[in-house]
C-alpha cells in the first residue's frame, strides 16, 4: 500500500481528501503545519506528497524547499483560485502538478494514480535500458540521476522525467500539449507555463548557456525538441 503525506491545516480538507484516498487503496498521513511535515516527510518516506500552500508558521513554498534539500517525492500543490504565480512559484521550486481549491477530490485521486502509475511504469524495464550518454550528458536510469560533465546534477522527479523523455527522442518535436499528456499522465488542466517552467529550470541545470542550449531546443510556434548531437 503506497504512502500518501497530505498537508493541509484545514481538518474538514484533510478528512475528506483522506477517505477518497484510502478508499482508492492508499494509506494517508497528515500534517497539519509546515514543520511536522517536513519531519514526516524525512521519518514516513511517502511516495508522493500533497501540500498546501497556505500553512500555518512555515508555508508550503519553505516546506518544498526544505523537502527537496532532501527527496525528489512527487508533489502535488493546492492553489488559491487564480493565483497563478502561486502555480508558478510552486513549479518553480520543484513541485509535479497543482490543483486549485476548491477542487473536486476524485480529480484529485486521479492524479494521484496518474503519477504514481507512471512512475511505477517508468521503473518497469529500466534495468534493461540502463543508461543515456549523449555528448556530455549521463542519464542513469535506474537510479534517476543525471551527470553533465562528469558532475552529479539534482533534478525533480519531473525534471528527470522531461529529460528522460526528450533525450529518448533526439530530434523529434513534441508540442506542450503532447508533453503534458505524457508526462502528467491525463487531460491536464492547466497551461503550457507548466512545460515552459520546466524546461527553463532544466536548461539552467544541464546547459552551459541556457540561454543557448544545445540540449532542449525550442522550435517557435510547435514546441520543444531534443537535439541531435553531432
Amino acid at each position: 500500500m503506497e504512502k500518501i503525506l497530505l498537508v493541509d491545516d484545514e481538518v474538514s480538507i484533510v478528512e475528506f481528501v483522506k477517505i477518497n484516498l484510502e478508499r482508492a487503496g492508499y494509506e494517508v498521513i497528515a500534517a497539519y503545519d509546515g514543520n511536522e511535515a517536513i519531519q514526516l516527510a524525512k521519518r514516513e518516506r511517502p511516495a508522493l506528497i500533497i501540500l498546501d500552500i497556505m500553512l500555518p508558521g512555515l508555508d508550503g513554498f519553505e516546506v518544498l524547499r526544505e523537502i527537496r534539500k532532501f527527496s525528489n517525492v512527487p508533489v502535488i500543490m493546492l492553489t488559491a483560485k487564480g493565483e497563478d504565480i502561486d502555480k508558478i512559484l510552486g513549479l518553480e521550486l520543484g513541485a509535479d502538478d497543482y490543483l486549485t481549491k476548491p477542487f473536486n477530490p476524485r480529480e484529485l485521486t486521479a492524479r494521484v494514480k496518474a503519477i504514481l502509475r507512471r512512475i511505477d511504469k517508468q521503473n518497469e524495464g529500466r534495468e534493461e535500458a540502463g543508461r543515456i550518454v549523449i555528448a556530455d550528458l549521463d542519464l542513469d536510469l535506474n537510479r534517476r540521476e543525471v551527470f553533465v560533465r562528469g558532475k552529479p546534477v539534482e533534478l525533480t522527479p519531473k525534471e528527470f522525467d522531461l529529460l528522460e523523455f526528450l533525450s529518448s527522442n533526439p530530434g523529434k518535436v513534441y508540442s506542450r500539449e503532447t508533453l503534458l499528456r505524457e508526462l502528467w499522465g491525463y487531460d491536464y488542466y492547466g497551461d503550457s507555463k507548466t512545460v515552459d517552467v520546466h524546461i527553463r529550470r532544466l536548461r539552467e541545470k544541464i546547459e552551459e548557456e541556457p540561454s543557448k542550449p544545445k540540449y532542449i531546443l525550442t522550435v517557435w510556434g510547435v514546441g520543444y525538441k531534443f537535439g541531435e548531437q553531432k
